[in-house]
């Protein structure tokens, strides 16, 4: 046969095969009553869309199952199919790994799944994977009963638990995957599980730390913890020039490592300053212990601090914290989730190796400088892990498959594109490599830093190490084991 031949038999086999799978796909799921979104389908379009829309990816169908053995149904249907599968909680991937991360997967939506029970004498709760944020902070709170997690409250609990979840009480609580007790998943046998320390203690330590790689999760069982009766929402705001800048992040990254109570969690956000050479230094957090013992906890810092800041301080239920945090309101049912098109990077900074002054220096010269020229809108927030009494570097390393447990800072750094609308321009990746270089390229050059998974980058070239450092390897081999045929597969996730 000609090379003309072939290729014109490559294009007509490329282009038939998609339709007969797309036949058989939607054939099957709606043989068993399952719904579910095609291309070309009035619903797809929206159905498709990703938080992120620096992407737009087409995945083969999204499935919209109702209980776990639907959710099985379709993990046999993909396989049979060899179509890769993934699962989507609230849609919050940062490179829309809930949409497959590149075209053609096989999308479960787990909105239906979205059911909160309650153990009061236990203090336990199980919580399917469809339940965002908000909703769980609100029915844990109608309990007196509380979690640690982040501060948006469309964010789905499915991959906030699967890769970490960190919030304001982790260093009282730890992060939302210390609290898993059980794991209820459907694996790539298509088998339903209840997986546990007890009855399978290597599955149950990789889903703590990357779960999506592993199966389909439909709820977590969790231990929660009482409600604090009083919580103080804080932030101190200043303009700051480089030398100022330098100063108060070395101070905060001081601080930090001092004897701080774990009722205090915080952040210094970062951000375009009203002038060049200057930024806008923002300490904010949540104190969860009596509203008299954040003065004297805070003053050490503040008395390294430029005099004059704006100060707002909120005390009220331990519930109020929470709206406050989120923006005012938990409610994500009578408002859409928003969408933006942006780029996000992390560093999480070693608690034995911390940011050297020169570093520090060339962050904020470059946040001062560069930062105030930049066409994107930028925010980078130096979240506080650890430092004496973190619950989050109480856990043993090795532990749960989360790689972190000897941190003090997730930085994260983030770009939006003007407008926040598509599409995202090459000086915004320019812009925040430089930004981390500013780091980086001034530390050690064996300097052990990582990076967090949910802030999730599709250009780190080192993810493996980065994100799951030494764990990797006996992640793969888990993975060769319960995925041998690599079913629940995206960018970033575990190879088999």
């Amino acid at each position: 046969m000609s090379g003309i031949l072939r290729a014109v038999a490559f294009v007509l086999v490329a282009l038939s095969c998609p339709l007969t799978h797309a036949s058989d796909l939607r054939g099957s799921l709606t043989s068993l009553g399952i719904n579910a979104s095609f291309p070309g389908d009035a619903s797809y379009t929206l159905a498709s869309s990703p938080f992120n829309l620096r992407f737009t990816f087409q995945p083969a169908a999204i499935a919209f199952p109702k209980t776990a053995q639907e959710v099985s149904e379709i993990v046999k249907i993909g396989a049979a199919q060899k179509l890769r599968v993934v699962a989507r909680s609230g849609g919050h991937s940062y490179i829309a790994n809930g949409l497959g991360g590149r075209n053609g997967a096989l999308v479960i939506d787990l909105r239906r799944f979205d059911k909160i029970t309650i153990d009061s004498v236990k203090g336990t709760a199980i919580i399917e994977s469809g339940n965002s944020l908000g909703d769980i902070a609100s029915t844990l709170a109608q309990a007196g009963r509380a979690l640690p997690h982040g501060t948006c409250p469309y964010v789905g609990i499915g991959g906030h638990a699967a890769y970490g979840g960190f919030g304001f009480t982790s260093r009282m609580w730890g992060l939302t995957l210390d609290t898993v007790n059980a794991v209820n998943i459907v694996l790539a046998n298509a088998t339903v599980s209840r997986i546990t320390n007890q009855n399978n203690p290597d599955l149950f330590w990789a889903l703590r730390g990357s779960a999506g790689s592993f199966g389909i999760v439909t709820s977590i069982e969790v231990t929660t913890f009482p409600a604090p009766p009083s919580a103080t929402v804080f932030t101190y705001t200043w303009n700051l020039t480089v030398a100022d800048t330098s100063k108060g992040i070395a101070a905060y990254q001081s601080f930090v490592q001092t004897d701080i109570p774990p009722q205090f969690g915080c952040e210094v956000n970062l951000f375009r300053g009203p002038a060049s050479g200057t930024v806008t230094f923002s300490l904010t957090g949540g104190w969860y212990g009596p509203a008299r013992g954040l003065n004297s906890t805070l003053a050490p810092l503040l008395r390294q601090m430029p005099r004059g800041p704006q100060i707002t301080l909120n005390t009220g239920t331990y519930l109020n914290s929470v709206v406050d945090l989120a923006g005012g309101s938990l409610d994500t049912k009578s408002q859409p989730d928003s969408h933006d098109t942006f780029y996000a990077k992390s560093l999480i900074t070693p608690e034995n190796s911390p940011m050297s002054n020169t570093a520090i220096h060339a962050f904020a010269d470059y946040l001062a400088n560069e930062g105030f020229t930049s066409k994107t809108d930028w925010f980078v927030q130096l979240e506080l892990y650890g430092g004496k009494n973190s619950a989050i570097n109480a856990v043993a390393p090795d532990a749960t498959a989360f790689a972190h447990r000897s941190s003090i800072f997730t930085i994260q750094f983030y770009a939006s594109s003007p407008g926040k609308t598509p599409p995202y321009p090459q000086y915004g990746f320019t812009f925040l490599d430089g930004m981390v270089k500013t780091i980086t390229f001034n530390s050690p050059s064996n300097w052990n830093y990582g990076a967090y998974p949910n802030y999730i980058d599709d250009r780190l070239v080192d993810w493996r190490a980065r994100y799951y450092g030494a764990h990797y390897g006996r992640l793969m081999s888990l993975k060769a084991k319960y995925d041998p045929h690599d079913i629940f597969a995206f960018p970033t996730g575990i190879e088999e």
